[in-house]
């Protein structure tokens, strides 16, 4: 009954108190590094939990078991439980992949075939390939992230920019595929067609990557390495990867195909003499354990979230943005602002796309924004999100799986941050353009 009563006296407009916590957060992670200039001296985790704390602090109205209630049921989100086994399962491939010699033997076969300076570039290539296939960003990364490091190692390149290509191509299918949770709640929100929206958005983001290629073709054109210094590969040891990439091409199920990438691994580990029998489950045991950390933040990043929602702190963006809008063009940029916030407070765009839609499908009604459009504008900037936020899941397992930071990778990640631009862009430009047009 008492919950009944606070629920109520949450104002329509939501509190912006609510968003305290995740204030929180981003001042200690980001001032700790800023000041000791080490963003591993503030584990993620610590942070986190300080912002739990404050959070389970805040709103006395409601009981302390209330609370729990709430962030059990935010921790056993399906987005939730799905993005943690994922996690798990991309530790799993990765340890028996590495074990059995796959990493190390796929970074020399593509190194042979392809010349040094499109390496990076050929790994974002491939990583669009992967995501807008396999329809998660999650599975690219967890696939790619090994042959970056190895590439790195082999050629001289920088680690971070390496690993940075492979989070731009996963972002790009992230937002793109056609199995896509993001693009699916993208389209059910805002009532269009797939093809329709594919089409829409695949037009805006398309300057975004052509400029990303130039990028990483001109920063990794001047290096170069000695093919017989690479050293010798086994294609057997490649063939986990391949099983694992044209699955991800024909869009399998992601579990399936990392669990199937797996075995392959271990039986090849073996049979090609790379470990003992004796240490197949070792090896995945490291490979999981190596991602109960992201395992773990994604969890408490969920109970978080439920209780900002819970407090109205979700609502203020909505109620915020909604407010400030006029015009068609307005209309447009007040969807991608509300898109972004959203996604900045729930460190997840495909719950930041449901949580968003209903108020991006009224604003586009209003201003009569075609259904499309809003649905490719919520998406996009959802991802830009994503792709730069230090503690969003898809920067915390790169750097997991690599030994970066998510910093370090940043400053590389230079498809979201284009893929933001090119959506301001047509936003402001683009259906102007179209008007003059009809107007001669």
């Amino acid at each position: 009954m008492e919950q009944g009563k606070q629920k109520k006296e949450i104002p329509e407009n939501g509190r912006i108190s609510a968003l305290l916590p995740i204030a929180v957060f981003l001042v200690i992670f980001l001032g700790s590094g800023i000041i000791t200039g080490d963003f591993y001296s503030m584990p993620a985790i610590v942070g986190f939990l300080i912002a739990l704390m404050v959070a389970f602090f805040q709103n006395k109205e409601l009981k302390f078991d209330e609370k729990m209630a709430l962030i059990s049921k935010g921790a056993g989100d399906e987005n939730i439980i799905t993005m943690c086994l994922i996690f798990l399962a991309a530790g799993a491939f990765s340890g028996a992949v590495k074990a059995a010699g796959g990493a190390d033997s796929t970074v020399i076969l593509g190194l042979s075939i392809l010349p040094s300076n499109v390496a990076v570039v050929g790994l974002f290539v491939i990583g669009c390939f992967i995501s807008v296939s396999m329809g998660t960003s999650m599975g690219t990364i967890a696939a790619l992230a090994p042959i970056a490091m190895g590439i790195s190692e082999k050629t001289g390149f920088s680690s971070a920019i390496c690993v940075g290509a492979v989070m731009c191509g996963a972002m790009f299918g992230d937002n793109l595929s056609m199995i896509s949770d993001t693009t699916i709640a993208a389209v059910k929100t805002q009532g269009c067609e797939m093809r329709d929206k594919f089409k829409e958005n695949f037009l805006i983001v398309l300057p975004a990557a052509i400029v990303t290629i130039i990028l990483f073709f001109v920063l990794t054109n001047d290096v170069k390495y000695v093919p017989d210094e690479l050293g010798t590969y086994n294609i057997w040891q490649v063939v986990p990867y391949l099983v694992v990439l044209v699955g991800a091409l024909c869009g399998f199920n992601v579990f399936g195909i990392l669990i199937t990438g797996t075995v392959l691994s271990l039986i090849v580990g073996v049979a090609t003499g790379a470990m003992e029998p004796n240490m197949m489950f070792q090896a995945v045991g490291d490979g999981i354990t190596g991602m109960y950390d992201i395992t773990v933040i994604s969890i408490i990043v969920a109970c978080i979230v439920a209780l900002v929602k819970e407090y109205g702190g979700i609502q203020f963006l909505l109620s915020f943005i909604k407010k400030r809008i006029k015009g068609k063009r307005g209309g447009e940029l007040g969807i991608a602002a509300l898109a972004l916030l959203v996604d900045l407070c729930t460190a997840n765009n495909t719950v930041a796309i449901v949580m968003a839609g209903p108020i991006a499908k009224e604003i586009s009604d209003e201003f009569e924004i075609a259904p499309r459009r809003s649905a490719s504008i919520i998406d996009m900037f959802t991802s830009v999100g994503q792709g730069l936020i230090p503690y969003g899941a898809q920067l915390l397992s790169a750097a997991s799986l690599t030994a970066l930071t998510p910093f370090d990778i940043i400053p590389y990640c230079f498809y979201p941050i284009l893929m933001g631009i090119s959506g301001l862009f047509f936003i402001l430009f683009i259906n102007q353009r179209k008007a003059e047009k009809k107007r001669k």
